[in-house]
C-alpha cells in the first residue's frame, strides 16, 4: 500500500471518528435526533470537520504509523482536537447551537482519534503474545536501564522479527532497583548478573549501554561473561532512532569490544591536503594494509590512484571494490614486483607517482625465520628500488610502512624492516623527497593475525594454540592504523620514524579466552587452550621504541616521532652492495650479516 492510499485512509477515519463523536455528543447534551437538529447542527459539524482537516495537515497527524504511535502522536490529536473545540465553539455562537456540545464533541473526538491510534499498536501486542505462546521464546536479561534499554524493550514486544521475552533489567542506577520498567524489573546491578540469570532463568544478555566509554563496556562484557549466557551488544541509540537497526540486528560481542579503548578519530582535513589532486601508488595495495590505505585514499579525491601488488586476486579484489564504490575515480591496478626494478623504473616514468605508500612486503615472521634470503630480497631491495624510483623521478612524499617489530628485534623480518628504516632515513639525507617511516604494531583482522585463527580452531572444536602464556602485544584495527599512517603523512618532513601509540598492551592468552567465552564455550571444559611454545623469532612482548630513540609528540597526540639515528650513508650502502650478492648466492648466512648492519638484532641460534 502506497503513502498516499495510507493517508486517505487516515483521512477517512478521523472524518468517521468525527461524526461518530457529534452523533454522541447531541444524545449527551438532550437534544432529540431528528431532520430539523441536525440540519440546525450541520453547519457547526461541518465548520469542525473543515477545522479538523486543516489542524492534521498543520499538526502533522498522518506523518508517523498509527503502528507506531506513541506521546507525540497522542499530542498531536490533543491539539488537532482542540483546533477543532474552538472551531466548534465559533460556529455554535454562530448559528446559535447549544454550546455544551462543542464541549462534548471536543471530549468525544480526542478519544476517537486516540483510540484510532493507538488500537493498531495494541492489536500488535495481542498478536505478539499469540505468537510468543505458539513460538519458542528466549528469556533476555537487559542491562541497562536507560533510554537505550527501552527502546530495546519496547521493540522486543512489538517486533515481529524478535522472540525474546524481557524477564529482567540491570543497572548500576541504584535508584532504579526494585522498580518496573513497562512491567519489568530491574533486579540490581551489574554485578549481580549471575544470580540475575539464574533467578530468572536467563538464556540471553543484551547490553545495551551505546554511550559507555570502552573501558567502562569491558568491565560490564566480563561481568556478563561469568554468568555464563551469551552475550550480545545494541549498537549505538542513534542508529535506532534512524532506523539503521533494530533488535533482529543485534550484533555478536566484537573482541573490539574487550580492547578496553575507544576508536581513533582523525583529523581527515589534514589528509585531504596533500592526497587531494595527487598521482598516488600504493605498492602491496593488495594487502591487508595496502587495500585499506587505497580505500581511505580513494575517499580523498587523488588525481590518479595507483595499486601495485603482485597477487593479482588480492589487486583485482581492492580494483573492483574501489570500481564499485568511487566510479568516477581515476584508479589503475597494476601487477609487479617492487623486487623487479626495471619494471619500478617503467611505472615511476610512465605515471610520475607524487606520493608513494610502501607496503609491499613479506610479513610472516616464522616463514621469514626459514627464508631469510627472500625476506632479504623483497623487504631490503624491494623498498630500496621503489626508494630509489622515488627520488630519481621526484616524488613529493614517501612513507614507508614499517612495524615494531623492527625494534632490537628477535627475527629477520623485523631486522629487514629495520633496514627499510635506515634506508628510508639515509635517503632523506641526500634527496629533495620527504622521506618516513611509520611504525606500528599488530592489526587486528589482518592476513595472519591471531583472530582470524583462534576462531577457526574454535569452530573445529579445539585446541586454540598460543605460543606462551605470558605473550603480550600490541593491537589495532586496520582501519585506525591505516587513518593514523595517512596523517602521519601529512606531518612528513623527512627523515622521521612516525611511531603510532596503540594504548595499552593485550595478553593474547586473554584474547583466547575471552573469544573463546564469547562464542558460549568454556576454556578448558569445551575448548582446550594450549601453549605451544614461541616460535623462531618470536618475542614475549614488542618495544615501540630503540635505547638510543626519544620521542617528541605531535599534533594527534597518538602519533609520535622518534629521534633519528645517524650512521654512516656510504658504509651502510656499500654493505647493502654486499647483502644483495649474498641474497642472490642463497647464502646461509644471511641473518649473520643482517645483524652486522642491524646492531640491535639478536640472532636466534637456538632455531
Amino acid at each position: 500500500m502506497n503513502r498516499a492510499v495510507r493517508i486517505i485512509i487516515k483521512v477517512l477515519l478521523d472524518m468517521a471518528a468525527a461524526a461518530f463523536a457529534a452523533f454522541f455528543a447531541l444524545f449527551l447534551i438532550g437534544e432529540p435526533y431528528g431532520a430539523e437538529v441536525l440540519a440546525h447542527y450541520l453547519p457547526v459539524f461541518l465548520l469542525s470537520l473543515g477545522a479538523l482537516l486543516v489542524a492534521e495537515v498543520l499538526f502533522g497527524l498522518y506523518r508517523g504509523s498509527f503502528r507506531y504511535a506513541g506521546v507525540i502522536e497522542a499530542m498531536r490529536a490533543c491539539f488537532a482536537a482542540f483546533g477543532v473545540f474552538v472551531a466548534a465553539c465559533i460556529g455554535c455562537l454562530a448559528f446559535s447551537c447549544d454550546i455544551r456540545f462543542a464541549c462534548c464533541f471536543f471530549g468525544l473526538l480526542t478519544m476517537a482519534m486516540l483510540f484510532l491510534r493507538f488500537v493498531c499498536r495494541f492489536l500488535r501486542y495481542v498478536r505478539r503474545g499469540f505468537r510468543t505462546v505458539t513460538q519458542p521464546s528466549k528469556r533476555v536479561m537487559i542491562v541497562g536501564a536507560g533510554e537505550a534499554g527501552r527502546m530495546l524493550l519496547r521493540e522486543m514486544r512489538t517486533s515481529q522479527y524478535a522472540n525474546y521475552i524481557p524477564v529482567c533489567f540491570l543497572d548500576d542506577d541504584v535508584t532504579k532497583h526494585g522498580s518496573r520498567i513497562n512491567g519489568v524489573p530491574v533486579h540490581g546491578s551489574v554485578s549481580t548478573a549471575a544470580e540475575a540469570v539464574a533467578h530468572y532463568r536467563v538464556e540471553e544478555i543484551f547490553v545495551a549501554m551505546p554511550s559507555v566509554p570502552k573501558k567502562e563496556l569491558r568491565v560490564v562484557l566480563e561481568k556478563c561473561r561469568h554468568s555464563g549466557v551469551h552475550t550480545r551488544v545494541l549498537p549505538g541509540v542513534y542508529q535506532l532512532l534512524n532506523g539503521e537497526v533494530s533488535v533482529s540486528a543485534l550484533r555478536e560481542v566484537s573482541i573490539l569490544d574487550l580492547l578496553g579503548r575507544d576508536q581513533i578519530s582523525v583529523d581527515l582535513g589534514q589528509i585531504m591536503g596533500y592526497i587531494e589532486n595527487r598521482v598516488v601508488l600504493v605498492t602491496g595495495g593488495g594487502g591487508s594494509i595496502g587495500s585499506e590505505l587505497c580505500r581511505q585514499i580513494a575517499s580523498h579525491k587523488p588525481k590518479q590512484l595507483i595499486v601495485l601488488d603482485i597477487y593479482e586476486n588480492n589487486a583485482y579484489d581492492i580494483e573492483q571494490e574501489l570500481k564499485r564504490k568511487y566510479p568516477d575515480l581515476p584508479l589503475l591496478a597494476l601487477i609487479a614486483s617492487v623486487r623487479d626494478r626495471g619494471k619500478m623504473e617503467d611505472v615511476f616514468r610512465t605515471y610520475r607517482p607524487e606520493i608513494v605508500f610502501n607496503a609491499a612486503a613479506h610479513k610472516h615472521v616464522p616463514l621469514m625465520e626459514t627464508s631469510p634470503n627472500e625476506a632479504v630480497k623483497n623487504n631490503v631491495f624491494g623498498t630500496l628500488n621503489v626508494v630509489r624510483m622515488a627520488d630519481q623521478y621526484g616524488v613529493r612524499r614517501f612513507v614507508q610502512i614499517s612495524t615494531d617489530k623492527a625494534v632490537n628485534p628477535t627475527n629477520v623480518m623485523g631486522a629487514t624492516k629495520r633496514l627499510c628504516e635506515m634506508i628510508v632515513q639515509a635517503y632523506s639525507r641526500r634527496s629533495k623527497t620527504e622521506y618516513v617511516a611509520v611504525r606500528f604494531g599488530n592489526v587486528l583482522g589482518s592476513n595472519g593475525s591471531v583472530i582470524p585463527l583462534f576462531k577457526r580452531q574454535i569452530a573445529e572444536g579445539g585446541p586454540v594454540t598460543v605460543t606462551h602464556k605470558d605473550i603480550i602485544r600490541y593491537f589495532m584495527t586496520i582501519p585506525e592504523a591505516v587513518s593514523l599512517v595517512l596523517q602521519a603523512g601529512a606531518y612528513a618532513k623527512g627523515g622521521e620514524i612516525f611511531v603510532l601509540d596503540m594504548g595499552e598492551p593485550v595478553r593474547i592468552y586473554d584474547l583466547a579466552e575471552n573469544l573463546i567465552r564469547l562464542s558460549g564455550l568454556e576454556p578448558g571444559v569445551d575448548i582446550e587452550i594450549r601453549c605451544t611454545g614461541l616460535r623462531p623469532g618470536e618475542k614475549l612482548f614488542e618495544e615501540r621504541l630503540m635505547d638510543e630513540e626519544g620521542l617528541r609528540t605531535t599534533q594527534n597526540g597518538m602519533i609520535s616521532v622518534a629521534k633519528p639515528i645517524l650512521f654512516d650513508d656510504d658504509a651502510f650502502f656499500a654493505s647493502l652492495d654486499r647483502l644483495y650478492a649474498a641474497a642472490y648466492e642463497e647464502t646461509d648466512r644471511m641473518k649473520e650479516m643482517v645483524a652486522e648492519l642491524v646492531p640491535t638484532y639478536v640472532v636466534d641460534t637456538g632455531k
